[in-house]
């Protein structure tokens, strides 16, 4: 069994949640991104209130580590750190273009993907410009996480070859100018449910990040412009 407190404050709306093997006992959201770091340690003891838990209980903390807001990244992770040390547990690190993906998922379940259809999530990073990963439907990479500004060529190889979704609040400034057919585009929301699930197989793999050196994935020093 496993007690896990997944924490995300790496895009507009931020969520914190308490998971007991992958199930979402309770969870809290902030919309209002000027103000994560006032929203989290609040929230972190709110839910566990709420659950009934007590922080001895938990077994590990998990934090989305980019690509994302700069602050919002060192928020969640200065806060799941300083839960880890205090608490003396493992600290999970997950990306966010993963949660997206795996939200992306969880929503489509209904209407299910084709079987050559890739997943492909998009932050907005201002101007023409998204970070973004193309993953396909079993989450492994098949486009490492880069910062993209968008053209009218962007992704053209993979589109030949694949139909591609798109979501995520960069995906809108790319269907603006997107002209090819196989490009699939949805409205998807970080799911709580999404993050819990990565981090309990990340937390049964024993796959932990280094409490001392851990940094947030800005993934700007990766910088491509092209596909």
């Amino acid at each position: 069994m496993s007690l896990i407190i997944n924490i995300d404050t790496a895009t507009e709306v931020a969520h914190v949640s308490i998971a007991k093997d992958g199930v979402v006992l309770q969870q809290a959201f902030n919309a209002n991104q000027m103000d994560h770091a006032g929203f989290l340690q609040v929230a972190v003891k709110d839910i566990l209130n709420k659950a009934d838990i007590d922080f001895a209980q938990i077994d590990a903390i998990a934090v989305t580590i980019g690509p994302g807001s700069y602050t919002g990244l060192r928020v969640g992770l200065a806060s799941a750190k300083g839960l880890c040390y205090a608490l003396n547990k493992p600290l999970i690190t997950i990306g966010t273009l993963d949660v997206i993906a795996k939200s992306a998922l969880i929503s489509s379940k209904k209407n299910s993907f084709k079987t050559n259809t890739l997943l492909c999530p998009m932050i907005d990073a201002r101007r023409m410009e998204v970070f973004t990963a193309v993953f396909d439907q079993s989450l492994q990479t098949v486009l490492s996480a880069c910062a993209l500004v968008l053209d009218d060529n962007s992704f053209k190889e993979l589109l030949e070859g694949y139909h591609i979704a798109f979501f995520g609040n960069g995906s809108k400034k790319w269907k603006e100018i997107c002209h090819y057919p196989n490009s699939i585009f949805m409205d998807i929301d970080i799911n709580p449910f999404a993050m819990s699930q990565l981090s309990k197989e990340k937390y049964d793999n024993k796959d932990f990040s280094d409490l001392a050196y851990t940094e947030p994935m800005y993934i700007k020093e990766f910088y491509l412009n092209t596909i």
